[in-house]
């Protein structure tokens, strides 16, 4: 019976979730400084609305919402595979130094092939790739303890941090619109800069549904792992490249979005438990809604002007990541 009012309780979750999934996007469509009313939103996604209607929801708002949606699903999701993998409640893209890795990259292809966007989600994957791998390195080959991964993360953000400010200062023409890259923004996005990064996104979510079960069993420890017969080193690898891809895609399009992948799996994992196969999802549902809505505070509360949603996320995020610093005071253990 126990089992079965959790699994009940569980069912109730994730409805509420896909409900404000359907919630946020339809009020990210809707809202902003030119209000949409929903029968008009319907006529123009299928092209018998005003032609401002069109222009509004067909071609700024619904690549924009769209974008949101990916974004909220590629951080979060990366956020559980980073926690899973290196066993540590405090991993996420942000605050092991992935995003400043592919910030980086994305930097360096603004310089190099500034006329072949098509390149930046390429860029972005190998930043935050390569920045993963020094991070485990140098937690490997000092201390495996947790404190030891966030402090080699935050030595790495530090140092392409220091890196992407001197590319900005020697290149003053990418300087002009980059401030929105580095706070993160999802303003004037269309189909065609998210083409590619969707892609690398669902194909990174669903090989990361189908490695849920191997992420479980390296929560428990790597001698069990092994000893269930998993092959430790190679899957910890795919997960690592999974994660990359996920967070490099949305930096090749958002820019350095903060605080998702730390957040959201937090939450869910109150909600769903450590059971990877059901906090996946999941995190990309709320992931989804989260950024989504971030996004649309950004834009009404001071309608018709608007700020970067990645400002909003650090005002949510920060006060949270302390929050988790005090209470876990230095670190648990984390299932994922």
């Amino acid at each position: 019976m126990i089992t079965d009012k959790k699994i009940s309780v569980k069912t109730t979750y994730i409805f509420i979730l896909v409900a404000m999934l359907i919630l946020v996007f339809i009020l990210s469509l809707s809202l902003g400084s030119v209000s949409v009313s929903f029968g008009n939103i319907i006529n123009a996604l299928f092209g018998k609305g005003s032609s401002s209607s069109e222009v509004i929801i067909r071609g700024i708002r619904l690549p924009r919402v769209t974008g949101g949606l990916l974004a909220g699903v590629g951080l979060s999701v990366a956020g559980v595979v980073l926690q899973g993998v290196m066993n540590n409640a405090l991993a996420s893209p942000n605050t092991i130094g992935v995003g400043s890795g592919a910030g980086f990259f994305v930097m360096l292809s603004f310089i190099l092939f500034p006329a072949k966007v098509w390149l930046q989600p390429l860029f972005a994957f190998g930043g935050a790739l390569i920045a993963t791998l020094l991070i485990f390195a140098l937690a490997y080959f000092s201390d495996t303890s947790r404190i030891t991964i966030i402090l080699a993360g935050i030595t790495v953000s530090s140092f392409l941090s220091a890196g992407i400010n001197l590319l900005k200062t020697l290149n003053t023409d990418i300087a002009i619109n980059l401030n929105s890259f580095l706070v993160g923004s999802l303003s004037g996005i269309s189909f065609r800069d998210i083409a590619l990064p969707s892609f690398g996104i669902i194909t990174g979510f669903v090989i990361a549904v189908i490695m849920a079960k191997p992420l479980n069993m390296l929560g428990l420890g790597e001698d069990v792992a092994r000893s269930l017969g998993l092959r430790v080193g190679a899957v910890r690898f795919i997960l690592l490249v999974i994660s990359s891809v996920l967070a490099g895609c949305v930096v090749s399009y958002a820019g350095l979005l903060s605080f998702a992948g730390l957040i959201v799996p937090h939450i869910c994992r109150k909600l769903f438990g450590n059971d990877a196969r059901l906090l996946i999802p999941c995190s990309a549902i709320l992931g989804g809604s989260f950024v989504m809505l971030c996004d649309l505070l950004s834009r009404v509360v001071f309608a018709p002007y608007e700020f970067p949603a990645g400002i909003v996320m650090s005002f949510v995020g920060g006060p949270f990541f302390i929050y988790l610093l005090l209470r876990r005071k230095g670190g648990r253990r984390v299932n994922a």
